[in-house]
Order: structure tokens, then C-alpha cells, then sequence
């Protein structure tokens, strides 16, 4: 099962935030295959902004953080396809735009996950249901997605 990651599990992977949240996002990316992995681009860019202006990360840690990530999973474009869908998205749901592309980015790449804190968990278009790995409640996605191939 492809599924996507916005940049606050990737936040969280490096340990910003606390370890708590690191532990857990470390331990759903490490249960995922890397080739079922997809990273958006747009991702890339608010990992990195978060790391540099957030976190307070000198500007070459940031840099070699999301040349890691960018050698280590599977990187995928905005296209203009990308872009205009994420406009009617995030005009049609009141997502703001940038959710929008990720969204849209993991459509787009056959994802059937995203996994997100900053979207409603649950939420489901192009074929891709949001999951938020913090949420009080459980996705059932979430199992289904850490649950073992059956041999």
C-alpha cells in the first residue's frame, strides 16, 4: 500500500517537538517499505523551512537533513495537473492550498494513505484517506497499514 508523508511526520522523525511524537514517527516510517513511500516535494520544502526557522537548525544541518531524506525515499513532483486539482481541492474543502498539493501530490501517486497531522483525520479524496498517526482514536487505516504480510 503506497503512502505519503507530509513534512510534519518528517518533523517529527528528526525530533522536533519532542520524543514522544519522534518515537512514534519513527517507527511508522520504519514499518513502511521504503518503495511504498512517496514524499512530496512540497514536503521537502516545509521540512525544511520548519527545521531552518522553527527548530533553529543552522541553514547546512536543514540541508543535509532533506538531501537524507531526498537520497532515502522516493521524491515526487508538483506537476501542473498537481496544481490545478490542489486549487479546486483546496476551493471545494477549505484546505488551504499547500495541504492541498500534498494531497493531491499523493493522489496523483497512487497513495492510499497520507500520513498527516495538519489535515482531519479520516479525510478522504482521489482516493487517498488522510491519517493522522497522533489522533486520540486510532485509524484503522493505521493498523492495517503497520499490520505484518500474512505468510
Amino acid at each position: 500500500m503506497r503512502v505519503a508523508i507530509d513534512s510534519n511526520i518528517l518533523v517529527y522523525g528528526e525530533g522536533v517537538n519532542g520524543i514522544e511524537r519522534q518515537r512514534v514517527a519513527s517507527r511508522l516510517v520504519a514499518g513502511i517499505p521504503i518503495e511504498d513511500i512517496v514524499v512530496p516535494v512540497q514536503a521537502l520544502g516545509e521540512f525544511f523551512n520548519v527545521l531552518e526557522k522553527k527548530a533553529r537548525y543552522p541553514r547546512q544541518k536543514a540541508h543535509a537533513a532533506t538531501l537524507e531524506l531526498i537520497d532515502t525515499f522516493p521524491v515526487v513532483d508538483t506537476t501542473m495537473e498537481v496544481m490545478t486539482k490542489a486549487v479546486d481541492l483546496a476551493k471545494d474543502h477549505h484546505i488551504g492550498i499547500w495541504d492541498a498539493v500534498i494531497l493531491s501530490v499523493a493522489s496523483q501517486a497512487g497513495c492510499h494513505i497520507l500520513l498527516s497531522e495538519d489535515m482531519h483525520d479520516g479525510f478522504s479524496w482521489g482516493g487517498v484517506t488522510v491519517v493522522n498517526p497522533f489522533a486520540e482514536l486510532p485509524n484503522p487505516l493505521l493498523a492495517a497499514l503497520l499490520e505484518p504480510p500474512a505468510s
